[in-house]
This record gives structure tokens, sequence and C-alpha cells, in this order.
């Protein structure tokens, strides 16, 4: 069995040697999706019995280990150092250095490293990450799967 959580903040970014717009500082309002699997939990009087997990454990997991994190911040690459110079003469910016160009794709990879070892198989149902999916527009997104 699958399930699929949806989770949604809002960052910064720029795509240092990008050929057109991306090259900009800018935003998005991103979507993050978990995509998880295992069996059906069987066990009597268990809050989770009949889940795969508790959706609102998957949402917590992910809002303290990525979204909370990422939320109303600027991530930027770690070697953009004329952007990483200028974000920290702001008094208290949120920053995120990332370790690769901030891409939809690069997030996604980075959300499911993060992600991975945070799901833990506590039923013995077998749990596992799938996918993470993140839309950097509405209509534009990469997975990051297992």
């Amino acid at each position: 069995m699958q399930i699929t959580t949806r989770l949604e903040f809002d960052a910064g970014h720029r795509i240092p040697n990008h050929k057109s717009q991306c090259r900009n500082l800018h935003g998005h309002r991103y979507a993050l999706e978990i995509t998880l699997s295992g069996d059906i939990i069987s066990q009597e009087n268990a809050s989770e019995n009949g889940m795969v997990m508790d959706f609102s454990d998957v949402k917590k997991i992910a809002k303290k280990s990525v979204v909370d994190v990422w939320d109303h911040a600027f991530l930027v690459f770690k070697e953009d150092k004329s952007v990483l110079d200028f974000l920290n003469s702001l008094p208290n910016h949120k920053t995120v250095i990332f370790p690769t160009v901030p891409t939809a794709e690069n997030m996604a990879a980075e959300a499911y490293r993060i992600l991975k070892s945070e799901y833990k198989d506590t039923y013995g149902n077998r749990l596992r990450l799938e996918r993470v999916r993140l839309y950097e527009t509405p209509n534009s997104w990469a997975d990051a799967l297992s």
C-alpha cells in the first residue's frame, strides 16, 4: 500500500549560471509530497490500526526536518559567494546553505536524503520512503525516488 501527503512552503533561491531569469534572486510557493509504502498496520487498539502511517505523523516529521527549515528561507548554493555575502549582511536573515545548486531536482534529492532515515518501521509493516516530489510551480516538479 502507498500513501502520500502534501505540505507547502515559500522559499527563495537562484540558479547562478542559468541562461534565463532564474539566475536572478526570486522565490516560489513550493509543494512537497511524501509517498510512503508499507503494509497496513493490523494491531488491535493501536491508534494507527488500519493505516500505513498516520498522516499527522508523516506531516510532523516532514515539517520538522524539511519544511520548517526551508520555509521563508533563501536557499543558496554554498559556492554562490556573492549572494552568501549579501545574505550574511542582512541581520537575522534565514539562509539555508545548500550543498548543490538549489534546483527543483536537487531540492527533491536533498529532501529525500534528509527524510529517508526519519520514517521508521515502528510497527514492522515494512515502512519505506518511496518518493519525494517537489513542485516548484503547479505545473513543474521533480521526483526523487527510492
